[in-house]
């Protein structure tokens, strides 16, 4: 008899829904217990979207209202001894997103409405909605006896909205402060705060006389709290992979690897366990399917519109050293593009060198990487194309898993002949880019200007069976350029290399205003 398959929560983000109707739930309690029972009240956790912060709230809503029974065999409920009853007040900003003030002001009244009505909160409908939030502490606290708990989830989201409309963006940052501040002003009426967000809140914006709030984002021992860690998959979730690995004739550590490369990878501190982005993840296994979800839920539009302000090209993501203020600061303190990236989940700590305290920042993995490079590469082919894109890719795709780099170019030549005239460009840069991008939304793990003892490489791409190293040249020849990575031993940093190493020299004609001419040695 066949295991019946398992239930995955995908858009549900009810915890008392989750475990009442018995689907998977990635134990997350120890944390919620190990905040609720530290010496700071005020607690602020930045995470990536669709990493679970929705539902990390919902269970700590559950906890505080002192519902017990939704805990039987979770972390809490063996070690949780006094279950106290708090008045909760959970305010999700998440759908905040009006560029109308009056709009915005509404809304914020709207979150606290059914609160009011709950704890006989009577107010005059002219307050504010900051002045009715703190009516609204005092209240609670004085019904129940207690100190109320205070859940805010996606805090950010009204001033994300805003921050490309600098003409908005003051009077929205000066309106939220308001609302916020007030959780400062009532302490003794509060037991609990836990806000979430995408963005570092900044002190001087946002919270400017909240000063206590205990940043865990970036604490080791809170590094796994949103998301799934490798250990929680292997140990909780082995026969999720055995299926779906049955699914497609692979073994299971072969399945597992595969959802490593497109869905683990983020390192929101360092040391930390690898997490796997929770949403794709569960998708991948309920769907039984490798495909890409995250990075197709939402455009990044208006990330993209920033890096075209920075004037980012492609390769500028590959690899980015820096010390930690250089990622982690708040977005309208950033001097570039680094925090914004790195915030929402675009780029993560690959390594740190401890000593110099230098970080290595990087893309997760394959979805995200294929992702961004996509969304980036439109700026080198017009939007007719976007669809010869998509299969100028997966024909490159196939030459590179049959180790043909031959048809590869051939493919990528023929679609740059079909780039009018006016798009088109005499710049080896600008080939090296688009090279660059297409080679990797291909599946190959590419490195441009990579160095080497006796100078930088072009282009290498990397398979799981072959390396690539490719050297451009523009209006001399693909012998010349062959040439030149046998004169400076550009293979000797591969040696160690178990892959085969395949040497390309490639020639741009500024004439023919595409790749002329290349030649392959094994």
């Amino acid at each position: 008899m066949s295991t019946p398959r398992r239930r995955y929560p995908i858009g549900r983000q009810v915890f008392g829904d989750i475990r009442r109707e018995d689907m998977l739930y990635i134990d997350k309690t120890e944390y919620i217990y190990r905040m609720a029972h530290d010496d700071s009240k005020y607690h602020f956790l930045s995470r990536p979207r669709r990493f679970g912060k929705t539902l990390l709230v919902s269970t700590m809503e559950e906890y505080f209202k002192g519902n017990k029974d939704l805990f039987e065999g979770l972390y809490i409920g063996e070690h949780e001894t006094e279950w106290q009853q708090h008045a909760v007040l959970r305010l999700d900003m998440s759908g905040l997103k009006s560029f109308d003030l009056r709009e915005l002001e509404r809304a914020l009244k709207v979150q606290l409405i059914k609160y009011e009505a709950l704890y006989g909160c009577a107010v005059d409908e002219s307050y504010n909605a900051s002045v009715r939030f703190e009516l609204l502490i005092q209240r609670a606290c004085e019904q129940t006896g207690k100190g109320v708990v205070i859940l805010i989830d996606e805090y950010d989201a009204p001033i994300l909205n805003v921050l490309h409309k600098p003409e908005l963006l003051e009077q929205v940052r000066t309106l939220m402060r308001d609302f916020y501040i007030r959780l400062k002003m009532y302490e003794q009426c509060i037991h609990f705060v836990f806000l979430t967000g995408i963005t570092k809140f900044s002190q001087l914006s946002i919270f400017s006389e909240l000063n206590n709030i205990k940043n865990i984002s970036m604490s080791p021992k809170y590094a796994g709290i949103c998301g799934i860690t490798k250990e929680e998959l292997t140990s909780q979730m082995k026969q999720d992979i055995e299926a779906l690995a049955a699914s497609h004739g692979l073994t299971a550590e072969e399945a597992l690897s595969e959802l490593i490369e497109r869905y683990d990878g983020y390192h929101f501190t360092w040391p930390s366990s690898d997490v796997f982005n929770p949403y794709c993840l569960l998708n991948a296994l309920a769907d039984m399917s490798f495909s890409s979800y995250w990075f197709e839920t939402a455009t990044p539009t208006f990330v993209i519109e920033k890096l075209k302000q920075y004037n980012t090209i492609p390769s500028d993501l590959q690899e980015i050293k820096c010390r930690e203020r250089g990622f982690n600061v708040p977005i309208e303190e950033a001097r570039n593009y680094v925090p914004m990236l790195f915030q929402a989940g675009y780029l993560t700590i690959k390594s740190c060198d401890t000593a110099k305290s230098l970080y290595t920042l990087g893309y997760p993995n394959k979805e995200v990487r294929e992702g961004m490079l996509t969304s980036l590469l439109q700026d080198y082919m017009p939007s007719s194309l976007d669809n010869e894109s998509d299969v100028v890719v997966s024909d490159m795709s196939a030459a590179l898993d049959a180790n043909d780099i031959n048809a590869a170019l051939e493919a990528i030549r023929g679609f740059i002949a079909k780039i009018p005239y006016t798009d088109n460009t005499n710049f080896e840069g600008t080939y090296q880019q688009l090279l660059f991008c297409m080679f990797t939304i291909a599946g190959g793990e590419c490195f441009l200007e990579h160095h080497a003892h006796t100078g930088r490489i072009d282009l290498v791409v990397k398979t799981r069976t072959h390396i690539y190293i490719l050297e451009l040249k523009r209006n001399r020849s693909a012998k010349k350029a062959l040439q030149q990575i046998e004169d400076k031993d550009y293979a000797e940093i591969f040696a160690s290399d178990k892959r085969n190493i395949i040497k390309v020299g490639v020639n741009i004609s500024t004439r023919k205003r595409n790749i002329s001419d290349w030649t392959v040695k094994g």
